[in-house]
């Protein structure tokens, strides 16, 4: 096993420092995140490896959020320890979604139309949607 100073010094060399972003340059992955490979062939996550040698552990249940919106980044000032659903709430999943005026049928998401589930990630329903459904499940069991 390597020890941290030979895991710096073999990092030093596949990131920029900018004025804002750190940059990844060596190996990524499809989304864009920054990869990289220790001597015993295990592959990390780049941001997830320089979070953990210059600030510290991840909490437990948490993940990464990229607060630049760049997944090469490394730079530990753009990252933040967040839930899974707060992550997925801030990306561009969730802003897609928030951005939708009308459920799948066409029924406006307004405020006497719209339940949110109190699930983690706060999903939005149409509640005439949810009317239709349970009437009809209703008159299967009957």
């Amino acid at each position: 096993m390597a020890s941290w100073t030979d895991v710096l010094d073999r990092l030093d060399s596949k990131f920029t420092v900018g004025d804002d972003c750190w940059e990844w340059t060596a190996g990524r992955d499809k989304n864009g995140y920054g990869q990289f490979r220790s001597d015993d062939g295990v592959t990390t996550k780049a941001h997830r490896l320089l979070w953990e040698l210059l600030v510290g552990s991840i909490p437990e249940g948490l993940e990464l959020d990229h607060l630049c919106r760049n997944p090469s980044c490394v730079n530990p000032a753009h990252l933040e320890p967040v839930t899974h659903a707060e992550n997925v709430a801030r990306g561009q999943a969730g802003a897609h979604h928030a951005r939708k005026t009308h459920c799948p049928r066409g029924h406006e998401y307004s405020e006497t139309n719209t339940y949110v589930r109190p699930d983690r990630l706060n999903r939005r329903e149409c509640i005439i949607c949810r009317s239709d459904a349970a009437r009809r499940y209703h008159n299967k069991e009957g």
